[in-house]
């Protein structure tokens, strides 16, 4: 007999209410302020899985679900958001490193500053966490790194999108381009699992 878990990242859910924020429905009095801490490891760009055909059977499952969308236009749609040249981030106290595909590394420290709730088209919302260099810092690392991972309170993050630039409010506006992490750990079959699980 074999026992089989899935983490459908609504752990702490007790009250039924982690799946209804992990879907971008929740009050503004459930908002807190989160550390770095939350996003602290090892994380990878799932974009070369994607190049690679890993994720197909992902794209595959969402269409069979979806009436309207094909999974080569699923695979459009998440190349779209998931394209970057930044493979691997590195995040320890207070501190990230970048790692690039050309085997460039840089590395600067941040601070919090703040959240911004927004609201999409489709009437869910999602929360921004915003981290700010600390000055004097590695100048081609970005101004502000902006986190979005579902969740709007403490907790360790399962995944997360990542948004970076020299302007905090323009990264607000930045909806369709979201490159997405995952635990540097994971191989294709554990990201793929991971992906069908939710």
């Amino acid at each position: 007999m074999v026992e089989v878990v899935i983490d459908d990242h609504h752990s702490g859910d007790e009250d039924g209410n982690g799946e209804r924020i992990y879907n971008g429905f929740f009050y503004n009095d459930e908002i807190a302020d989160r550390d770095l801490s939350d996003w602290e490891g090892d994380w990878q760009s799932v974009y070369p899985y994607l190049e690679s055909g890993d994720l197909d059977e992902v794209f595959e499952s969402k269409a069979s679900e979806n009436d309207t969308m094909t999974a080569q236009a699923y695979k459009e749609y998440y190349t779209t958001g998931y394209e970057t040249d930044l493979d691997r981030i590195v995040i320890n106290d207070d501190t990230f490193t970048f790692y690039y595909e050309d085997e460039n590394e840089v590395s600067a420290q941040y601070e919090y500053d703040g959240y911004e709730v927004l609201t999409y088209d489709r009437g869910n919302r999602g929360v921004r966490f915003i981290f700010k260099k600390v000055d004097g810092q590695a100048a081609d690392m970005p101004e502000f790194i902006q986190f979005s991972d579902h969740s709007i309170s403490p907790t360790d993050s399962a995944h997360f999108h990542l948004y970076w630039g020299d302007n905090r409010d323009e990264l607000l506006e930045e909806v369709d381009h979201w490159p997405t992490y995952y635990p540097s750990e994971l191989d294709a079959s554990g990201l793929v699992h991971d992906m069908l699980a939710h």
